[in-house]
């Protein structure tokens, strides 16, 4: 705790990414209680109204209040993308792991799935499973977990291979300790840093992917706010820039920010780097 909070006060990106990351994950709790109208609530007479002191970030083409649909929405897209990151890297990290412990024509057989699905561009796979499957969170939710996990995978086996023949590992099967309990208590542990590094990387990348299929309309249905299918009704009326544009600017800032932490936590885990914290 110590170093992260020193690293907080020495590392300018590191604490911009922390405080970005803090606002949007408090706003996205709040967000009901903090958003001015009601996002679902339409209003033909004040459609397409720029951004006023009425309406801070303007109105859509059904009179939406876009700063409400902003706040609202990112109770949708922050919690896309962690439980996505959350969901792979328990899977990708449970299979990896075993594949990377028992190896052989095992972690031939085990690897080789995961490098199909690593095998076709993950926004591409993304989508044809979320067209297979039908637009709806859930579904989208599965798509992103489905591409994402074998990253995971891959990481934790090369972590594992490099840990199990350290001596402790020899010593811990010389006291006689089964396979589970090593990889359990002995390996996991020494792996977790490296899995927390790429979550917290890939954060910001799973909201963009997120986004990017519910701007493709394979996420979830109008008119549940969402900041890319909000983006993508902008694209219909291009000429009305404040309707695509700030929350556009919430994928932004908030995938910024998770890739500064990432960064910043990769630092402070780095050996040759954490003498400095």
């Amino acid at each position: 705790m110590k170093k992260f909070l020193k690293m907080y006060r020495t590392n300018t990106f590191f604490a911009v990414g922390i405080t970005i990351c803090f606002i949007w994950i408090m706003i996205a709790i709040f967000a009901n209680q903090i958003a001015p109208y009601d996002p679902l609530t339409q209003n033909v007479l004040n459609r397409l109204e720029p951004p006023s002191s009425t309406h801070w970030f303007g109105t859509d083409r059904l009179g939406r209040d876009i700063l409400s649909r902003v706040l609202v929405g990112a109770k949708l897209s922050v919690s896309a993308g962690l439980i996505t990151v959350t969901l792979a890297a328990t899977i990708g990290s449970i299979y990896g792991g075993i594949a990377g412990y028992v190896g052989g024509v095992a972690d031939d057989i085990m690897m080789r799935l995961a490098e199909m699905v690593l095998a076709f561009p993950a926004l591409i796979l993304a989508m044809v499973i979320g067209v297979v499957l039908g637009p709806s969170l859930y579904n989208t939710l599965l798509a992103l977990v489905i591409v994402a996990w074998p990253t995971y995978a891959r990481v934790m086996r090369s972590v594992v291979i490099s840990i199990k023949e350290n001596d402790y590992i020899e010593a811990s099967r010389a006291l006689g300790a089964s396979n589970i309990r090593i990889l359990v208590k002995e390996i996991l542990p020494n792996t977790i840093g490296a899995v927390i590094v790429l979550a917290t990387l890939d954060i910001g990348n799973q909201i963009l992917f997120f986004s990017t299929l519910s701007f493709l309309g394979l996420g979830t249905p109008p008119p549940t706010p969402e900041w890319g299918a909000m983006v993508s009704d902008g694209m219909d009326n291009f000429m009305q820039w404040w309707i695509c544009t700030f929350p556009g600017l919430a994928i932004l800032t908030m995938a910024i920010g998770a890739n500064f932490i990432g960064d910043g936590i990769r630092d402070l885990l780095d050996p040759k780097l954490r003498k400095e914290f």
